[in-house]
């Protein structure tokens, strides 16, 4: 009844992406499907995690190498270069790219705000040089 119940549940959208994701942050280097399928505990099926795969190397979220017949795959950044990515392709989606960075600037708490104007500050001073 309860493999029932674990098999019937839908995942939300994005968590499978998101588990395959995580699996590849721990593995010590480029991982095939095959070992990702496994540390996510196998009931996936082989194709559902290539598939997967594949979508997020369509999103730039993961790289492929050839391994023999197959491929190892590696994340393209750490879970802040993604999330970076991520508000990188809704702000270019968006047509006033300006009053949505002014929105986005104005809902910061104090603390973040704070925190933006030094990252801004480090990276003008690196470009300086």
């Amino acid at each position: 009844m309860a493999e029932q119940r674990r098999r019937s549940r839908r995942r939300g959208q994005g968590e499978l992406e998101a588990q395959v994701l995580s699996a590849l942050r721990e593995a010590q280097g480029p991982a095939t499907a095959g070992w990702v399928q496994e540390r996510l505990g196998g009931d996936l099926a082989y194709t559902t995690v290539v598939t997967i795969l594949t979508r997020l190397l369509g999103k730039g979220a993961v790289t492929r190498e050839r391994a023999g017949r197959s491929f190892a795959w590696t994340p393209a950044a750490d879970e802040a270069g993604l999330a970076a990515r991520k508000m990188r392709k809704v702000l270019d989606g968006e047509h006033d790219r300006e009053a949505v960075l002014a929105s986005f600037l104005t809902a910061l708490p104090p603390g973040d705000e704070r925190l933006l104007r030094e990252l801004l500050g480090q990276a003008e001073t690196e470009k300086d040089v």
